[in-house]
This record gives structure tokens, sequence and C-alpha cells, in this order.
């Protein structure tokens, strides 16, 4: 699976971060940055709980 961000579509809520520290940070603004583009298999839970959070649904996910 991997993580697709839209930075244009970010808003800096920080939820991706607050659910899944590992695979997001934030950047020197407050705007989503990812640490990983494809997601280690533990992680999948994670990454969709994030997506699914993002109110800007800056968030995608791929096979």
């Amino acid at each position: 699976m991997k993580l697709v961000l839209d930075t244009d579509a970010c808003q800096g809520h920080a939820r991706c971060l607050a659910l899944a520290p590992d695979l997001f940070d934030l950047d020197a603004t407050g705007y989503a940055l990812l640490l990983v583009a494809t997601v280690p298999p533990e992680l999948e839970a994670a990454a969709r709980e994030a997506a699914a959070a993002c109110p800007e649904r800056a968030i995608a996910l791929e096979p």
C-alpha cells in the first residue's frame, strides 16, 4: 500500500500525525509531510485511519 499526500489540499489539522506518527510528520509551518511512501503491513490500519480522519481528504491510499 502506498500513501499519497496532496500538499495543496492539506490545511494543517495534524490528525494524520496524531493517528499515525510513524507515517507522518509536520513541516516548519505545520503542514503534513510523509515519512514513508510505502506503508509497512503493520502500519496499514493506521494509514487507513489517518486517511479517513483527514477533513480535507488530502491523504489517499493506493494498492
